[in-house]
Parts: structure tokens; sequence; C-alpha cells
């Protein structure tokens, strides 16, 4: 985790609240050292930018790590919805993909 990195983005999101991307930027600086406060950033993109697609496949496998599993269902759920509607078959494809490892996953618990 880069101390520097994360302070120009916090100033970036200070400047630009309306961009989804600093916040998401922030979400994936901390998600492997500090997941929780990566699901904080990850919420409030879900909240104020619940169209930017990219949010839903980081977001479902860290509540997944996080075994928020009815929380990471929902969200692959409403990310291929979302891909769909933004004709997104890229984004559509690998959230699918990540589901169903998701879900063979959970048929093993």
């Amino acid at each position: 985790m880069n101390n520097e990195r994360i302070q120009q983005l916090i100033r970036f999101v200070q400047e630009e609240p309306n961009e989804p991307f600093n916040v998401y930027a922030l979400a994936m600086e901390f998600i492997n050292d500090q997941p929780e406060q990566a699901r904080i950033y990850f919420d409030q993109l879900l909240a104020n930018h619940p169209d930017y697609l990219p949010t839903y496949y980081h977001a479902a496998a860290l509540y997944a790590d996080l075994d928020d599993r009815d929380a990471a269902a929902e969200l692959y759920e409403k990310g291929i919805a979302l891909a769909r509607t933004q004709n997104n078959s890229k984004t559509l494809l690998e959230l699918q993909r990540a589901q169903q490892a998701f879900e063979e996953d959970e048929d093993e618990w």
C-alpha cells in the first residue's frame, strides 16, 4: 500500500467528488491490506455511483472474501444486469464467470 498515492487519491476525491474513478482507485489501494476500508469506499461507490460498472466485480469478490455472501451474490446480480443495460459484453462475461465460480464455491460449503 502506497501512502503517498493514497493521499493523492484522497485529494482527487476532494477536488472531484462526482468522479467515481477516484473513489474506485482508493478502494483498490486498500483491497489487499485493509479490506474493511476498501469496503467503505465500495459502499460509497454503490450508493453514489450505482451505474459505475467496474465497482461490481471487485466489490462482489471482496464481500465474498469477507464472508458476506448474500451481499456478494446481490452485487453479482446487479452488476450483470447493469452490464446488460450498458451493452458491455466483456464485463458481462467477466461478471458471469465470477458469479459462476462464486456459486460453485458456495456449493462446496
